[in-house]
């Protein structure tokens, strides 16, 4: 049986949980960001699982492999006695500046690992960013913008009168909304997928043929959006919402999977 690790994404707002059995990710879920005290309280359950596990006494706890944008979340997890704490310095990208988010350069890693070079991630999560390499592969670079959820809240909070907008369930609403939450929905979407249209294409430009893979939470409806405005350029784009958690595969089995 292919050893049981784990790995755990620290992002601004949720945690991102994996659990493979060797080069096999088994499942995923999420959890809200943890207390001190909860932390505490899934170490000693992690701790439990192993001991209950055939010849426990020869097994040490399972490793955990943390990529964290949240220094205070990843304080928590330092007592977890098998936890691995990756850095940029582990990823082998040429030219990651020192301030670079580690979710989006395993991201790109994985992306990498798994299409080739040169290769570019639009990352739908918290913060919407597009992050490409060259053939190298070292970093070209990229963009940072606020996500869906927050442009939404952001229009909410920081005006008088503008309410929390619903995105419908089709993949787009009007353009031309006759209702107020009908209009930031459209003025949002409709200007956010304009945007990414415009990225690949300059992308494309400069490297023909160039993968380009969509992730994060947002992702698919991203996606759906881009079939219906951009049918032709989504044809050529790829879906996979563990691009994080492949690229710390990569970096754990340091080969390109």
């Amino acid at each position: 049986m292919d050893q049981t690790w784990l790995t755990l994404v620290i992002g601004n707002s949720r945690l991102h949980w994996g659990r493979f059995d060797g080069t096999t990710l088994q499942t995923t879920w999420e959890t809200p960001h943890l207390s001190k005290s909860e932390v505490q309280g899934v170490i000693t359950e992690l701790a439990r699982l192993t001991q209950r596990l055939p010849g426990a006494s020869l097994l040490p706890q399972s490793e955990l492999w943390i990529a964290s944008v949240v220094p205070a979340q990843a304080e928590l997890w330092t007592s977890y006695p098998n936890a691995k704490f990756l850095t940029l310095a582990q990823i082998p990208i040429a030219n990651l500046y020192p301030t670079l988010g580690i979710d989006r350069a395993l991201a790109l890693w994985g992306a990498i690992s798994t299409i080739g070079s040169p290769a570019l991630v639009i990352d739908a999560g918290t913060a919407l960013t597009f992050t490409g390499a060259d053939q190298q592969p070292q970093l070209v670079g990229g963009a940072i913008l606020p996500g869906l959820g927050l442009q939404l809240r952001a229009l909410n909070q920081n005006t008088a009168a503008l309410p929390l907008a619903q995105l419908p369930d089709r993949p787009l609403p009007d353009r031309w909304a006759r209702d107020t939450q009908g209009a930031i929905a459209s003025g949002i979407l409709y200007t956010l997928l304009a945007g990414i249209e415009s990225f690949i294409q300059d992308w494309w430009q400069q490297f023909p043929g160039s993968g380009v893979v969509l992730t994060g939470g947002d992702s698919d409806r991203l996606l759906q959006g881009m079939q219906y405005l951009f049918p032709t350029t989504a044809s050529h784009l790829q879906h996979n919402s563990h691009l994080v958690l492949q690229g710390i595969q990569a970096i754990k089995f340091k080969q390109l999977l």
